[in-house]
């Protein structure tokens, strides 16, 4: 299973070989592990997670979302560890699908491609059309029009080399840990209820009756927790354009989970004691409680925070993606006419058709009515790091054990338990959910067995940067 990484072959055309075997398709190394920290973080774009996922859970799991929260960062604690090992392994753009179609198989491989690019294309502009809101204080401007701007600003600047966007989403960074710090210290100030009611799960119910939140509610939430701090792979997305990727993927990987985990925990620790009462914090109105708190002045300061931070999302999301497109060219998953567009590198050094491809239909689907998406996003993030984990239980065996990278405590303990848990919290999802996800899994799995597999000697080959034993 470990045969799908390959040099060009022998009596193979030169056109019908990989993209990027004769190493003329090459992203450019130009960042270190400051600047992929700042670009991951922003992936992760914790101000965007704290006010437009977190409410939703705050509705569903009220007193309880923090500790949920903290238990999926728990779990994430050992999905970095996996990500770490195996994106130090195999240092490719390509991310999740070429960690795990080089070890489990191109068929497993090609599952969670399609498995992140449910993650990655569709969040994007459902993030985006919630800039209007925030935007509001200074300037009103409609739902799908603020949501097609920010795509394609963010498509603008993934033009751009990735040196440039590490300063662009660092100074939109530094903004939205303020206005985290800022909700923290003012709810932490304004506090109505005792810690203790971080680990007692209560929501408010009808009638304004205090209802309790059951475990099953709680492993239900995982799933969306996991989300909230699912940016930290980005690493992985990056290591082709990582200075000494051996080391500092693992570094960008583990150090992002654990900043991230504490930009987003802390505020939302100091929301649940700090709102009036469980009406207020179910609704989720964070700005308007930071206002309660404080002044208009400072609501309006935090909702720009938020429109930045989603202008922020949208840039690094756009990013990630056109890479992973890239890098889904380079190996051949398409017809060779999009495989040589997707393959393009501009003069900045970055995949300049993969990016449009991605942040132009983002920008269109602005305008298309999207129901919120969050439990697909949720399903497919839990089902993918089932199979990175997977994937880590053969990074040790025949070739790759001899392999300079690093390497994770505890394995295969670490792995084999995240499996199990998982395994768990993807049970719990609804059946809704589990059925759209395995959906589009199948018919990815139908393009798989009539299109790729029967051309499977030059199409969907695994392939990796020369330069991969740095």
């Amino acid at each position: 299973m470990t045969d799908t990484l390959h040099p060009p072959r022998a009596g193979v055309p030169a056109d019908a070989q990989p993209a990027a075997a004769g190493g003329t398709k090459k992203l450019t190394r130009s960042i270190g592990v400051v600047g992929g920290t700042l670009l991951t973080l922003s992936c992760v774009t914790p101000a965007s997670s704290l006010f437009v996922i977190v409410p939703d859970l705050f509705a569903d799991l009220g007193t309880a979302t923090a500790l949920t929260i903290a238990i999926g960062s728990v779990l994430c604690i050992a999905v970095a560890f996996c990500y770490s090992e195996l994106g130090t392994l195999i240092p490719s753009a390509g991310g999740e699908y070429a960690m795990v179609g080089t070890l489990s198989g191109r068929l497993t491989g090609w599952v969670v491609f399609i498995l992140s690019l449910i993650v990655v294309m569709i969040v994007p502009p459902i993030i985006a059309l919630g800039t209007a809101d925030y935007l509001a204080p200074i300037v009103h401007i409609s739902t799908p029009l603020a949501g097609a701007l920010v795509m394609l600003l963010a498509t603008l600047a993934g033009l751009l080399d990735l040196r440039a966007n590490a300063w662009i989403t660092g100074i939109f960074l530094v903004l939205e840990v303020i206005a985290a710090a800022v909700v923290a210290v003012l709810g932490f100030a304004h506090s109505e209820r005792g810690a203790s009611s971080l680990l007692h799960g209560v929501t408010a119910g009808s009638g304004g009756a205090t209802t309790a939140v059951s475990v099953s509610a709680i492993v239900t939430g995982l799933a969306i927790a996991l989300f909230v701090t699912q940016g930290f792979s980005t690493a992985v997305y990056l290591s082709e354009e990582l200075e000494n990727p051996r080391r500092n993927v693992a570094r960008t990987v583990l150090w992002t989970l654990a900043i991230s985990s504490a930009v987003i925990l802390l505020p939302v620790a100091a929301i649940t004691v700090g709102a009036p009462d469980l009406k207020a914090l179910a609704d989720g109105d964070i700005a308007g409680m930071v206002t309660a708190w404080s002044s208009s002045a400072v609501g309006t300061f935090i909702s720009l925070c938020i429109a930045l931070a989603i202008i922020n999302a949208g840039i690094v999301m756009v990013i990630q993606n056109s890479r992973v497109l890239f890098a889904s060219a380079r190996d051949r998953a398409w017809p060779d006419p999009v495989n040589r567009a997707f393959s393009t590198i501009g003069r900045f050094g970055s995949p300049w058709v993969a990016t449009l491809a991605v942040g132009v239909p983002g920008a269109v689907l602005c305008y298309v009515p999207v129901e919120a998406l969050s439990g697909i996003t949720g399903v497919a993030v839990t089902g993918m790091y089932i199979l990175v984990a997977v994937a880590a239980l053969f990074a040790r065996r025949n070739r790759h054990k001899d392999v300079p990278a690093w390497r994770m405590p505890l394995w295969p303990a670490v792995p084999v338990l995240l499996i199990v848990v998982l395994a768990y919290v993807l049970w719990q999802q609804t059946v809704q959910d589990l059925l759209v996800t395995g959906g589009i899994v199948a018919v990815a799995a139908l393009y798989w067995a009539f299109y790729l597999r029967p051309r499977q000697e030059t199409h969907w080959v695994i392939t990796l940067p020369e330069d991969q034993q740095v």
